[in-house]
């Protein structure tokens, strides 16, 4: 009888093992095929976000003009207390505006405007003193549009063919340009830059 059970009993294990091993292989069997299957299909490709549309960059700018210059126009004034000199500014910065005086770099903003004026001149004769110029001084500059009081915040020295002299600037700048150094002969491989910002508009009656 005790035979008969253990018989019984292990023929009920084998076929239980043989069962459920295979209804794991079946899985594994299945599983494996779609793996491979899912393998070989092409991935599916991610939808696109639409685009979003440009946004429209607007330039904000305080205009205190009349009427533009025309190239080789005087301009205004220059007035440098530190050094006590009136240096007169023309519109263009070619050689014909620059042996006259200071030149404004016709792509900028015209003094007193938001944004950045540039004028250039050179060391060897309007700004041949420019280097005394000292952090916190003042430049005023008079137009027919009025008179700007710009104070100098900072300096520094860039290459010659250095263009982050004239980029747009968030509020009205004065960024004044010479060669440098000041005595060097020939052609002068830097640029000495002072960058000076509004503290004070005095308009024109009528603008």
């Amino acid at each position: 009888m005790k035979r008969f059970i253990l018989l019984a009993t292990a023929a009920g294990m084998i076929g239980f093992g043989l069962w459920f091993s295979g209804s794991n292989a079946f899985k594994f069997l299945a599983g494996y095929m779609l793996f491979q299957a899912e393998k070989a299909s092409p991935a599916p490709v991610a939808a696109k976000k639409p685009s979003q549309p440009a946004v429209e960059q607007r330039e904000t700018k305080t205009v205190v003009y009349k009427q533009r210059p025309s190239f080789g126009e005087k301009l205004g004034d220059l007035y440098i207390p530190r050094l006590d000199a009136v240096l007169p500014i023309y519109h263009g910065t070619d050689e014909d505006e620059l042996e006259k005086g200071v030149g404004h770099y016709a792509g900028s903003v015209l003094p007193g405007e938001n944004d950045n004026a540039v004028l250039s001149g050179h060391r060897d004769t309007v700004f041949r003193r420019i280097g005394e110029v000292e952090r916190g001084d003042l430049l005023i500059v008079t137009t027919s549009a009025g008179e700007f009081t710009y104070k100098v915040r900072k300096f520094r020295i860039v290459d010659a063919d250095d263009r982050t002299v004239i980029v747009p600037k968030p509020r009205p700048t004065l960024t004044v340009t010479t060669c440098y150094p000041f005595r060097y002969i020939g052609d002068a491989p830097e640029r000495y830059i002072i960058t000076a910002d509004l503290i004070e508009s005095k308009k024109s009656e009528g603008l």
